[in-house]
């Protein structure tokens, strides 16, 4: 039983790390840092497997697209929405690799950068954005918004990286040097 209670508070103090430590960190910033931490995995698990299944996509596209012009739909909504998803399927599989490169920068970034603001260092705030904003240029630079598809992913990704911009900005009169 003794064995059990050591262990436990062992884990505690690992988990805790100092009290002094976690004094000195607001909690609004550790929530923040945690939630980009959590972020950053899913966000470097999504670059991976789009990347992996970027071929696969692209050939069902293929398939989707001749039959699609065996029917001729005279629906121009369709055809519209269909041409912008196809369009931006072409342009991802043929920039997949250079995709990958970018969004793995801007979340090794963000990553850093919030390991620098859990450090209460203002550099860390600087490197966040870039890190939060570079991957949204790329997507524009080799994907473009055409398409509904295309709009509606670029508007997701801005709109939650100006959020957590925007959370870590009003966390920066904490951050020291």
């Amino acid at each position: 039983m003794t064995d059990l209670n050591q262990n436990f508070n062992q884990a505690k103090d690992a988990l805790n790390l100092d009290d002094k430590d976690m004094k000195k960190l607001p909690q609004g910033l550790n929530v923040l840092t945690i939630l980009t931490y959590i972020g950053c995995a899913l966000g470097a698990i999504s670059a991976l497997w789009n990347f992996i299944s970027a071929s696969t996509t692209y050939k069902a596209y293929e398939q989707l697209n001749t039959t699609m012009e065996g029917l001729k739909s005279e629906n121009s909504a369709v055809t519209t929405v269909f041409s912008g998803a196809a369009e931006m399927i072409k342009k991802t599989y043929e920039n997949r690799m250079m995709i990958l490169i970018f969004a793995l920068v801007g979340i090794a970034l963000c990553f850093y950068g919030a390991m620098q603001m859990r450090n209460l260092k203002k550099q860390g705030y600087m490197i966040y954005v870039v890190g939060e904003i570079l991957p949204i240029i790329s997507f524009a630079v080799f994907i473009g918004f055409g398409g509904l598809f295309g709009g509606i992913a670029m508007i997701f990704s801005t709109l939650i990286a100006a959020v957590f911009i925007i959370l870590y900005t009003m966390q920066r009169k904490y951050l020291v040097n």
